[in-house]
């Protein structure tokens, strides 16, 4: 169980879960600077191996490393840092409630992989009618009923038994008997699959797979409802979204379906093939390659470290996976879904649906918000971060100030940039930025105030008003 904290002072406005941390030492270099001393010794009293490899990379900044062992060496470290953000911030009941829910959508994708891709899918069945009813039959002898019959939460599990069963047999002769039985078992439960496959694809998420993608020239669905005005096109209506004022209309995607998409992801970065980050490449010449409308697919422009990500996101690591992308993307709430997909287009898959990359990584960041102080745990991940190697915390002032002119993505991103190395640094954008409230942004050598829950400073676009910010 966690350790409720003390109660809140006007001099430690935070009390943190690490003796000798104050919460004001977030926003002081040499407090960054001693708590990234902190987190080195523990790992190197728990770990002492992965500290030396650790402290080989920062010393040698990854030279004479390949970028599968810098792969694997920040996927080692990752959770190390995770587990002390969430230890610092006293949040590990809502971060182990977020593990255990991945783990249990592992079971519905295990599902997906080994019995309805691999075994139900392209079945044939010669009467419908009768596969059902057999494989229902079948569903209750093994404790399913009623509507159970139809939750595939609650059959995955019950076909995953049976399938860990006929791996346990299988160094058994062909012949025996148990075997056999396990066999057919399962043989029922395809065909019934199979035969409810056309209802199953619009309800459960287990039988939505990969589809090939369309010619180059048709990505859009584009349709002609006037014969009078034939330049007319429309899209297709069921992808039409309703603007009632102005609210987002955006419809991001469920945990579920995020996972779904993470699991779909191969994982290539161990084998130094993740296109979506680095861009694919001709064999043979090294160049890179275009698509078939002649862009050049050289991956994510920030080289963000995406297939790691999803592998943190997988095991139900959510601060290890922030702490992934903050090492080159620390300004993702600018990103994500909402403004670019050069990953996707670089994506392993390019003859079929690529995993929708930046979904996951907004996912990736809201899951860590709207978790009690998610946004604090993620502000110090821009100033913080020890898997950043070139720089594992913001140095002090130098005593050189640089201007940044226009504040869009590009904009933000240095003057984020140029903090963190210690310059001074002053913003203006063509539109009128409004100022923060003090108790945000902090005021006479005073922190901000911490955030408990996002909620408190969230506001529908509608409502907000309008600051400049991003141009």
């Amino acid at each position: 169980m966690t350790t409720a904290a003390a109660s809140p002072s006007s001099t430690n406005p935070l009390p943190l879960g690490i003796a000798g941390v104050r919460y004001a030492d977030l926003y002081e270099p040499a407090g960054l600077r001693a708590l990234y001393q902190r987190w080195h010794d523990e790992l190197a009293a728990r770990d002492a191996a992965l500290c030396a490899r650790y402290d080989a990379y920062r010393a040698s900044q990854g030279e004479g490393l390949t970028p599968e062992e810098i792969s694997a060496l920040l996927v080692d470290v990752a959770p190390s840092v995770s587990e002390f953000v969430i230890r610092l911030f006293g949040c590990k009941d809502a971060f182990s409630a977020q593990r255990r829910a991945v783990e249990a959508e592992l079971v519905l994708f295990r599902f997906k992989d080994e019995f309805v891709k691999r075994r139900a899918w392209k079945k044939k069945v010669a009467d419908a009618d009768a596969a059902r009813a057999e494989g229902e039959r079948r569903l209750r002898a093994l404790g399913l009923d009623g509507a159970a019959l139809d939750d595939e939460r609650q059959v995955a599990p019950v076909i995953n038994r049976l399938l860990d069963r006929e791996a346990e047999l299988k160094k058994r002769p062909v012949d025996d008997p148990e075997l056999i039985a396990i066999r057919e078992e399962l043989g029922a439960l395809e065909a019934w699959a199979a035969a409810r496959k056309p209802e199953l694809e619009q309800r459960w998420l287990s039988f939505q797979l990969a589809q090939p993608l369309p010619d180059a020239l048709h990505l859009v669905e584009l349709r002609r409802p006037s014969e009078k005005m034939p330049e007319e096109v429309v899209g297709p209506p069921e992808h039409r979204r309703a603007r009632d004022g102005f609210k987002l209309t955006d419809r991001r995607m469920s945990p579920s379906e995020i996972l779904a998409e993470v699991d779909y992801c191969l994982y290539c970065h161990d084998r130094a093939k993740d296109s979506c980050s680095t861009g694919l490449h001709d064999p043979k010449t090294g160049a890179v390659k275009p698509n078939a409308l002649g862009v050049e697919l050289n991956g994510c422009p920030l080289d963000e470290r995406i297939s790691e990500m999803h592998l943190l996101k997988r095991r139900g690591d959510s601060v290890g996976a922030l702490a992934l992308v903050c090492i080159d993307n620390p300004m993702l709430p600018g990103t994500g879904h909402r403004i670019c997909n050069d990953c996707m287009k670089s994506c392993i898959y390019q003859k079929q649906d690529p995993v929708n990359i930046p979904q996951i990584e907004t996912a990736v960041l809201t899951d860590v918000l709207s978790a009690p102080w998610g946004f604090e745990i993620y502000g110090l991940l821009t100033r913080w971060n020890p898997l950043n190697a070139r720089r594992p915390y913001a140095l002090p002032y130098a005593g050189t100030d640089v201007m940044v002119v226009g504040l869009g993505p590009a904009g933000y991103t240095l003057a984020h940039y140029l903090v963190n190395e210690g310059f001074g640094v002053v913003g203006i954008d063509g539109l009128k930025i409004e100022p923060l409230p003090a108790e945000l942004v902090g005021d006479g050598g005073q922190p901000p105030r911490p955030i408990r829950d996002w909620s408190e400073i969230y506001k529908p676009l509608d409502a907000r008003v309008l600051e400049g910010f991003g141009g």
